[in-house]
């Protein structure tokens, strides 16, 4: 049976984004090899969104981050050098802002408001 979720990051800056994870996410890792490193990353959900209204095609995939405490996650990550793009807005389904990383990533960060 399938017991996790892989999640991948094209980069053209894989250095820089996999130290980025590690040094100012904190995400820690294994080192497979030659600098690759693995992710051990927190619990995961999967949501599948329908593409009728529009914006996103279908076949699009899309990664996000999910914290307990916005405001303070936003805080601690800006005191370690993470750029955020805009303020914490209400999405209905959770507080969201989104934060710059190495390579053009645009990654959105959310407190969501469903019971996990």
């Amino acid at each position: 049976m399938i017991r996790g979720l892989h999640a991948m990051f094209y980069s053209s800056h894989a250095a820089e984004l996999r130290a980025f994870f590690r040094d100012k996410l904190g995400f820690h890792a294994t080192d497979v090899g030659d600098g690759w490193l693995i992710f051990d990353l927190p619990e995961a959900d999967l949501g599948v969104h329908p593409t009728e209204r529009g914006g996103v095609s279908s076949g699009t995939a899309d990664i996000s981050f999910y914290c307990d405490d916005i405001e303070g996650t936003v805080e601690a990550l800006q005191s370690r050098g993470v750029e955020f793009t805009q303020p914490i807005e209400d999405h209905g389904y959770g507080l969201v802002t989104h934060f710059k990383a190495p390579g053009n990533f645009i990654i959105q960060l959310y407190q969501p408001k469903y019971r996990k």
